[in-house]
């Protein structure tokens, strides 16, 4: 009989997740329109999310450091006051300095709560049912940050700014209140110790070797998730689709609450690599497909490719870094997965938008599915060389049996 994975600890976990994700990227969304409205400058805008995502990706590493010594749900509600405080400081404030430095805060926030909440759920669901767990959470992020665009600037566009400020605010009390009720854990001290050389034992917190190549494929993976998120707008105009693009986001969403709970049982059966090859395959499909588009139906299929195949690597991958490390480098993997995921963001952004503005939006969905050839190339090349020296190892041992 399988342990049962829908506990409450569980399922409040997932439901703060989704909440928090919409109530920050509401934000990622509408800052920058905001700032662009203000200074009548976009590159200023554009820095809105790029402050806010550096934040996130330097304060990772601090948190896993950290994890050891902290108790996750007291920091968690921490963490959400100074949230608050920084949203709150934003209303009515014209000051581009004063704001970046709050969007900076926001960061901070975000890449603590987000790596608290990864490791708590990694390490809440049972052992056997890791990858659909994982699945389920991943599901939470992605339809957070989906989802949150639409709503920030839907809400920017009928109200005001002040307005996406008070919904952000009040999704965040209502996690605060949540919080409260979530198991506070502290991460096992036991096992593998770091060295008693300071430098040593930093990089034992915020590093595992283990969990690295997977860090680096959903780094790859990141690079084209943030090219069809910021510029499938711009798509739809180049190939006069127009309003109708944004069906793309739609069945995105569709395939991710279809396809992550199926993904994350089959990795629970059969393992991270019977998944990521037929996965990387439909990413470049619906890429390639995002470069031909003429029809809505077309579209519809390049989302229902694209969504299959990030919906099955991103929690694949995830699953794969934290099982390799040792209970208590959960944290460690999990903040290790979570930065490659933004660095991906943060850089797959400037440079397929400066590819887009010289050859147009097809042409550059085309040359982004390269990163994910890259994913899949490396892997096979990964898992060739891991067959050999499994096999050598194999030969070491028999030889050696033979001969006693």
């Amino acid at each position: 009989m399988k342990p049962r994975l829908w506990s409450k600890p569980f399922f409040l976990i997932i439901l703060i997740t989704f909440l928090f994700f919409l109530s920050l990227h509401m934000l990622n969304a509408s800052f920058p329109v905001y700032i662009t409205q203000l200074t009548h400058k976009p590159a200023l805008g554009g820095t809105m999310t790029t402050a806010f995502m550096l934040a996130s990706i330097f304060t990772r590493p601090l948190v896993s450091i950290l994890l050891p010594r902290i108790k996750i749900k007291k920091t968690i509600c921490i963490t959400l006051l100074f949230i608050i405080v920084s949203v709150a400081l934003s209303y009515g404030n014209s000051s581009y300095s004063f704001i970046i430095l709050l969007r900076i805060f926001e960061g901070i926030g975000f890449g603590i709560i987000t790596t608290l909440l990864a490791t708590l759920a990694t390490t809440t669901v049972p052992t056997s049912r890791l990858g659909e767990g994982v699945g389920y959470f991943g599901m939470a992020t992605s339809l957070g940050a989906s989802f949150a665009p639409f709503a920030g600037l839907a809400v920017l566009h009928a109200f005001n700014f002040n307005m996406v400020l008070t919904l952000s605010l009040i999704i965040i009390h209502i996690i605060a209140t949540c919080s409260f009720n979530v198991k506070n854990l502290e991460i096992n001290r036991t096992g593998e110790k770091p060295s008693k050389n300071n430098n040593s034992s930093i990089v034992y917190y915020i590093f595992d070797k283990k969990a690295l190549f997977p860090s680096i494929l959903v780094f790859l993976l990141c690079v084209t998730f943030t090219g069809v998120f910021n510029f499938i707008d711009g798509l739809g105009e180049e190939t006069g689709l127009g309003a109708s693009i944004s069906i793309y986001f739609l069945v995105f969403m569709i395939m991710m609450i279809f396809i992550r709970p199926v993904s994350g049982r089959l990795y629970d059966k059969v393992g991270h690599k019977q998944l990521i090859k037929p996965a990387g395959l439909f990413g470049i499909t619906g890429l390639l497909l995002l470069s031909i588009i003429n029809s809505l139906w077309l579209l519809i299929l390049a989302a229902v490719f694209f969504g299959t195949a990030y919906g099955t690597l991103q929690p694949t991958l995830q699953s794969w870094a934290v099982s390799q490390v040792s209970s208590n480098k959960k944290g460690t993997a999990n903040a290790m997965i979570l930065t490659g995921m933004d660095l991906g963001m943060a850089v797959g952004a400037p440079v397929l938008g400066f590819t887009a503005s010289k050859i147009g939006y097809q042409a550059m969905f085309g040359l982004s599915s390269i990163f994910i050839l890259i994913l899949v190339v490396l892997f096979l090349v990964n898992s060739n060389l891991s067959k050999k020296a499994a096999s050598g190892i194999g030969k070491e041992n028999s030889g050696f049996s033979s001969g006693g």
